[in-house]
C-alpha cells in the first residue's frame, strides 16, 4: 500500500464519499490511488480548482458534513484559496488536500514551487501541516478532518508528489511517533448556571424583545420559536441564518442589513432589549444604537464571543442546550402590543414586495422574476444566491419554508459561488432540487464553465432538478447602484457594462434544457416548466438594470444622490435633478403629503 491508497483508505473511513478536484501531476501518486479504489470516494472533476472548494463548501454547507477538495501543486493550490477563504469566513468544514513539488526538489526555484505552509498559514490557520514521510499518517490527515469538522474551518494536508508513492508505514510503538484514531464525537457545550440566570433576568426585564439569529442557530429551531412566543419577541435573521426560522412565520422580520428587510430594521431601531443567537453579524450600524438596548449574546465559540454590540452579557454555549435551560425561567410577557406592532410591519412589508414586484420595468423587473418563484418552490428546495443584486432579491422576495435550505457567500461575499454551491449541494443530497440565483457577472465569471460540470454528472442525481436563473442586465448591476448611492457617481460603463451571453443556448448545447425569458408573463410559466424539467435548466432573464437594490433603511439624501446620479450633465444640473428629486420623494413618504401605497409605488 502507498502512501496515497492510505489517505484515500482513510478518508473512506471517515466517510467521506465525495472529493471535490482537478487533476495535476502534483497529485499523480494521488489520482493513480483513485484507479485502483475504483473511485471510492468520488472524483468530482469540477472546471477550477476554485470551483472545487466552493463546491465543497456548497456540499458543507448544506448537508453538514465536512466537505474535501483536492488539487495540485503551485497554481492548483493558489485556485483553491478564495473557496477556501469563503468556507472559513462562513465556519464551514472545509479540508483541503494539496500536492507539492518532490522533497528533493524543495528550496530549488523548482517548476511550481510555492511554499505552501506559508500561503496556507492563514486560511488553514487551524490545522495545516506537511507530510514528509508515511509515518505522519494517519495522525496528520486524522486531525485535519476532527479540526475541519469540530471547530467548523478550514484545514489543509500538503503531500509532495514523491512522498505519496512511497510504502506506506504506520506509525510504531515508539519514542517520537504519533498514533490516531477516527472520530470526531459529538458535544454540545451549556453556560454555568449563574450566567443562564442572568441572561434570563436580562430578558424578563425587557418589553420590547428582538431576537437576531445566525446560522449558529440552526439546531435550536424549536428553541428558538417557543422563546419568541414566550417573550412576545420579533425574529430577524443574519442572511446565513435565513433558513433558520420560516419566512412564513408572522413575527420573523426577514433579513437584516443591506439586503435586509424594513421592518428588521424597525425591529432592531426600536427594541428595548437584544437577543443575539449563533450569529457573527457584522453591521453594528443596523443593531440598535448605543445605550438604547440591552443586549445578551448567545455564542458557542469563545473567539466570536463580544464583537458588534457592547454586550452586557456573553453567554458561551450551544445555542439548543443552552436555551433549553434558559426557557424554564423566562415569565411569559401578557402584554403582546409589541409582537402585534411587529406582525404588523412585518405583513406590511410583505405586501409592500408584492407591489414592487408588480411594477412594470423593461424588459422584466427582477423582483418580479424571483418574488414570482416564491410560492413555486419545492418543500425540499436548496436555494444559493450568489453574491451582486441577486443576492438583495433572494434576502428581500423569498420566503423559506421549513425544510428548505438556503445560503450565500455570507462573509466573504464574493462572485461566482451560486453555481458550484449547488452542484455541491447535488452531490450530498442527489433527491432534493436545487436553485441557483445568480446575475450574469456571476455567470460569466464561473457559473458557464460549471455548467460542463453539470451536464457531466447530473444524471447520477436522483432528483435530476437543478435550475440556474440568470439575471441577465447587461450590467455589474450592485457595484453600479453602489456608486451611485454612496459616491453620488454615474454609470461607469467601462467598467460596468457587460457583453449579453446566449446563456439558455450554451445549456441547450450541453445537453442540459433552457429558454430566456423577455415577457412578463412568461416568467412564471418558465419557472414551472423548469421546476418541473427531467434534467438541470438554465433561464435566462432579461433584467432591467434600472431597477434599484436600495436598503430599506435608505435616508432620502441617499435616495436622491442615486436618482440624481443616473442622469449625465455638467454639475449644476446634476445638483438640480437631486434637490427636485429629493422635494419629490419626500412628499411620499411617511409623513409627506402622499404616503400609503401611491408613496411605496412610487
Amino acid at each position: 500500500m502507498k502512501v496515497s491508497d492510505h489517505i484515500l483508505r482513510r478518508l473512506r473511513e471517515w466517510g467521506v464519499e465525495h472529493v471535490f478536484g482537478y487533476p495535476g501531476d502534483g497529485i499523480n501518486g494521488l489520482l493513480a490511488a483513485w484507479g485502483r479504489a475504483g473511485n471510492v470516494p468520488q472524483f468530482v472533476q469540477a472546471r477550477h480548482e476554485e470551483m472545487c472548494a466552493f463546491e465543497a463548501v456548497g456540499y458543507a454547507k448544506f448537508t453538514g458534513r465536512t466537505g474535501v477538495c483536492a488539487a495540485t501543486s503551485g497554481p492548483g493550490a493558489i485556485h483553491l484559496l478564495n473557496g477556501l477563504y469563503d468556507a472559513k469566513l462562513d465556519h464551514v468544514p472545509v479540508v483541503a488536500i494539496v500536492g507539492q513539488t518532490a522533497r528533493s526538489a524543495m528550496g530549488g526555484a523548482y517548476q511550481q514551487e510555492v511554499d505552501l505552509l506559508s500561503l496556507y498559514k492563514d486560511v488553514a490557520s487551524e490545522f495545516c501541516e506537511m507530510v514528509t514521510v508515511p509515518q505522519q499518517l494517519p495522525n496528520v490527515l486524522d486531525r485535519a478532518m476532527r479540526v475541519a469538522t469540530v471547530r467548523r474551518t478550514v484545514t489543509a494536508v500538503i503531500v509532495p508528489a514523491d512522498v505519496q508513492d512511497l510504502d506506506y508505514e504506520a506509525p510504531g510503538h515508539a519514542f517520537k511517533m504519533v498514533p490516531s484514531s477516527l472520530g470526531a464525537g459529538r458535544f454540545a457545550p451549556v453556560p454555568a448556571d449563574e450566567e443562564i440566570e442572568r441572561c434570563a433576568e436580562i430578558l424578563n426585564a425587557g418589553e420590547r424583545v428582538a431576537v437576531l439569529v445566525g446560522q449558529g442557530a440552526r439546531g435550536a429551531r424549536a428553541e428558538v420559536g417557543e422563546l419568541a412566543e414566550l417573550l412576545g419577541a420579533g425574529v430577524a435573521k443574519a442572511l446565513l441564518g435565513k433558513d433558520v426560522l420560516p419566512d412564513t412565520l408572522p413575527y420573523v422580520t426577514g433579513a437584516i442589513g443591506l439586503l435586509g428587510t424594513r421592518p428588521s430594521y424597525e425591529l432592531m431601531r426600536d427594541c428595548d432589549t437584544l437577543l443575539v443567537i449563533g450569529s457573527s453579524f457584522p453591521y453594528s450600524q443596523f443593531l440598535p444604537e448605543y445605550g438604547k438596548a440591552r443586549a445578551v449574546q448567545i455564542e458557542i465559540d469563545p473567539s466570536m464571543a463580544g464583537l458588534r454590540y457592547p454586550f452586557e452579557l456573553n453567554v458561551l454555549g450551544d445555542a439548543a442546550e443552552t436555551l433549553k435551560r434558559l426557557m424554564p425561567l423566562l415569565r411569559r410577557k401578557t402584554d403582546r402590543s409589541w409582537r402585534e406592532a411587529v406582525e404588523l410591519n412585518t405583513a406590511r412589508w410583505w405586501e409592500v414586495m408584492e407591489r414592487r414586484a408588480a411594477v412594470s420595468a423593461d424588459p422584466l423587473n427582477p423582483e418580479h422574476v424571483v418574488h414570482a418563484l416564491d410560492g413555486l418552490l419545492p418543500d425540499d428546495a436548496i436555494v444559493a444566491a450568489d453574491s451582486g443584486s441577486a443576492a438583495n432579491w433572494y434576502a428581500r422576495h423569498l420566503r423559506l419554508r421549513d425544510g428548505m435550505r438556503g445560503s450565500l457567500s455570507g462573509t466573504l461575499a464574493t462572485m461566482g459561488c451560486g453555481v458550484p454551491y449547488v452542484i455541491g449541494a447535488k452531490f450530498g443530497l442527489p433527491h432534493r432540487p436545487a436553485v441557483a440565483l445568480v446575475g450574469d457577472g456571476a455567470m460569466q465569471m464561473n457559473g458557464l464553465a460549471e455548467l460542463i460540470t453539470v451536464a457531466k454528472y447530473w444524471q447520477q442525481w436522483e432528483d435530476p432538478r437543478l435550475v440556474v436563473a440568470v439575471l441577465n442586465n447587461r450590467d455589474l448591476n450592485q457595484v453600479t447602484w453602489e456608486m451611485r448611492a454612496l459616491q453620488g457617481a454615474p454609470q461607469f460603463e467601462e467598467s460596468q457594462q457587460l457583453p449579453d451571453v446566449p446563456y439558455a443556448v450554451v445549456a441547450r448545447e450541453l445537453g442540459l434544457d433552457g429558454a430566456r425569458v423577455e415577457d412578463p408573463e412568461e416568467v412564471e410559466p418558465v419557472w414551472r416548466q423548469a421546476l418541473a424539467g427531467d434534467r438541470p435548466f438554465v433561464i435566462d432573464f432579461r433584467t432591467d438594470p434600472a431597477v434599484p437594490p436600495i436598503p430599506p433603511h435608505a435616508t432620502l439624501d441617499q435616495i436622491a444622490a442615486a436618482a440624481a446620479s443616473v442622469v449625465r450633465g455638467d454639475s449644476d444640473r446634476g445638483s438640480m435633478l437631486r434637490q427636485g428629486f429629493k422635494a419629490k420623494i419626500q412628499d411620499f413618504l411617511p409623513g409627506g403629503k402622499t404616503g400609503g401605497r401611491a408613496g411605496e409605488r412610487h
